[in-house]
């Protein structure tokens, strides 16, 4: 016969990771809500230098306190009598805790890049990012500064009446000042 209540732990357990997937760092096109509609400013350099930085995972106890719960969930199944099952969930519950945490870090840690930037003024600046362009040392990159600096790869030639770059002043949907 079928248990409805064997079935609860597994729907747990695959709610809370897909809730930890859902805490993977993202890519450099997402934006924060907040930045909707916010201003920036844009400025335009050449990569001089680039090197792989590793980026730390989070341990903000989601993961931890998803895991425990998890655990103790699974292992309170185990078990014949009020006494087994009590020890079971106990027991679960601290390695459900102990292994959702690391999970958590795993899942949000990851790889980017520290890339150096020598802008068309003369400065030199430091943007750590994913390399989802595949930059390169040498290349022109526009940085755009609003709720965080995101480089992006320049694309052809400065608009009508900017001489040099991108760094002119704000662009109208146009192109003009």
């Amino acid at each position: 016969m079928f248990e409805l209540r064997r079935l609860a732990p597994l729907c747990v357990v695959v709610a809370l990771a897909g809730g930890v997937v859902a805490c993977a760092p993202q890519g450099n096109s997402t934006v924060s809500r907040g930045a909707l509609g916010s201003s920036g400013y844009v400025s335009s350099g050449t990569i001089v230098g680039m090197r792989p930085v590793q980026v730390q995972g989070t341990r903000s106890g989601v993961g931890a306190a998803g895991g425990a719960v998890a655990g103790g969930l699974i292992g309170s199944t185990i078990g014949g009598d009020w006494r087994a099952r009590t020890v079971g969930g106990v027991i679960g519950a601290l390695a459900g805790g102990l292994a959702g945490g690391a999970i958590e870090e795993g899942v949000t840690s990851g790889n980017a890049m520290e890339f150096i930037i020598r802008d068309d003024n003369g400065q030199t600046r430091s943007v750590i990012q994913t390399n989802e362009l595949n930059l390169g040392v040498g290349e022109r990159v526009l940085m755009t500064q609003t709720d965080r600096v995101r480089l992006s790869r320049a694309g052809g030639a400065a608009p009508v009446g900017y001489g040099g770059g991108y760094g002119g002043g704000p662009v109208d949907a146009l192109g003009g000042k």
